[in-house]
């Protein structure tokens, strides 16, 4: 059972570097525990897989080594994605923001890899459980459930931690120990933000109410909704900007831009003055009435619910600064379980930009999540598979 390459994961990146590899005339193995194929991006933008992004950029991505995606991103892009997209005949549209889905289902684009791995003549061992990996002399030595395998090279594309009630391990973070490389401690991505008790005390009540925002933490400023919850908050905006809390530590606030199209809030507070409306009722011509009145309690501590001509100007800038930047100090996050990426990963400054190879460790390769390289919401982290899939795939 001697191949030129196994491939250990058969999600997005290991089914594009299986695909390109064994396109290549490669003998591949494709390697994977689970017994549903691809299960995440079954799951993937509510059913329909969010594959890519067409205003895609380096710098929609996180890492410790912010420019090592550059290279692969350049190499293989998201044009390159929808012309394969194109050739199986998958509809797809454009939402917001540069993002694309499928028109039917995401089963399109598993069914679209595997039949591009199959035409390659890709060999499969799926489910099957990887028992231990060694280096030998002509390569790897791969011990599996199945029996042993042999490689000249050997590409991890086992994914990240999240979702593990789908099988998310930490198998890739192990291998790369294994063979003495540095690993950027992994933590949810893209998720959810928990607050602590005295907030979900005022706030928690509310949940289900969203509002046009924008949220930034040591980052990009992210203009989309934000979603109260039951345990804090969520919404698209909120899960950008966790990404860039993560990084910071978890010890900076996320500034929420409450008034977005006000640029100026003191201003239309002087105005509003006139009126004589309270500050929730002002409030609630932009956000929801009920968060409007509970934001104003909050955080006036009851100061604030006088006529806004009856407040001075000192508590107008006060209010105006605040619903600019409504600064929110999470408790923490709602975990993988609710997390889209792993932040973090195998440290990138082991590998080889161009063909995601481990420096030290001659034919061994690391791609899509595993690796510390973490896209934006929107179709960045599947264009990140697809790229250092198909980059290793032209390596091994």
């Amino acid at each position: 059972m001697n191949f030129d390459v196994i491939v250990i994961g058969a999600g997005a990146a290991g089914m594009m570097c299986a695909a390109t590899a064994a396109g290549r005339g490669r003998r591949v193995l494709l390697i994977d525990h689970a017994t549903r194929l691809a299960e995440k991006i079954r799951i993937s933008g509510g059913g329909r897989c969010n594959f890519t992004n067409r205003d895609l950029k380096p710098e929609n991505f996180l890492s410790q080594n912010p420019h090592f995606c550059r290279s692969a991103l350049s190499r293989y892009t998201p044009a390159d994605f929808l012309s394969l997209v194109g050739r199986h005949g998958i509809a797809w549209h454009e939402k917001t923001l540069g993002q694309l889905f499928c028109d039917d289902s995401s089963s399109q684009i598993i069914a679209m890899l595997k039949a591009e791995c199959d035409d390659a003549g890709v060999s499969w061992q799926m489910p099957s459980s990887v028992l231990g990996i060694s280096r030998t002399e002509d390569g790897f030595h791969v011990d599996t459930d199945q029996g042993e395998r042999q490689a000249a090279s050997l590409v991890i594309a086992s994914g990240g931690l999240t979702v593990p009630k789908i099988g998310a391990t930490p198998f890739g973070y192990r291998v790369a120990e294994q063979f003495g490389l540095k690993v950027v401690t992994p933590r949810p991505a893209l998720v959810p933000l928990a607050l602590d008790p005295d907030w979900l005390a005022r706030f928690g009540e509310l949940s289900g109410a969203s509002f046009d925002s924008v949220a930034t933490c040591n980052g990009p400023d992210f203009r989309e909704q934000t979603l109260l919850t039951h345990r804090g908050l969520s919404g698209p905006a909120i899960l950008q900007a966790s990404s860039y809390w993560q990084q910071s530590g978890a010890r900076d606030p996320v500034c929420i831009d409450l008034l977005p199209d006000l640029p100026d809030a003191e201003a239309w507070l002087q105005a509003a003055r006139s009126g004589r409306q309270t500050l929730a009722a002002a409030l609630a011509e932009h956000l929801p009435r009920r968060f409007a009145q509970q934001w104003a309690d909050f955080e006036g501590a009851g100061r604030w619910n006088a006529a806004l001509v009856e407040l001075p100007r000192a508590a107008l800038a006060d209010i105006a600064q605040r619903l600019k930047c409504w600064a929110v100090h999470p408790s923490g996050t709602l975990g993988y379980n609710k997390a889209e990426v792993t932040l973090g990963g195998v440290d990138t400054r082991e590998l080889d930009q161009k063909t995601m190879a481990a420096r030290r460790v001659p034919g061994l390769h690391f791609i899509g999540e595993v690796v510390d390289v973490t896209g934006w919401l929107g179709g960045y982290n599947f264009q990140w598979a697809w790229s250092s899939g198909w980059c290793a795939g032209q390596a091994a």
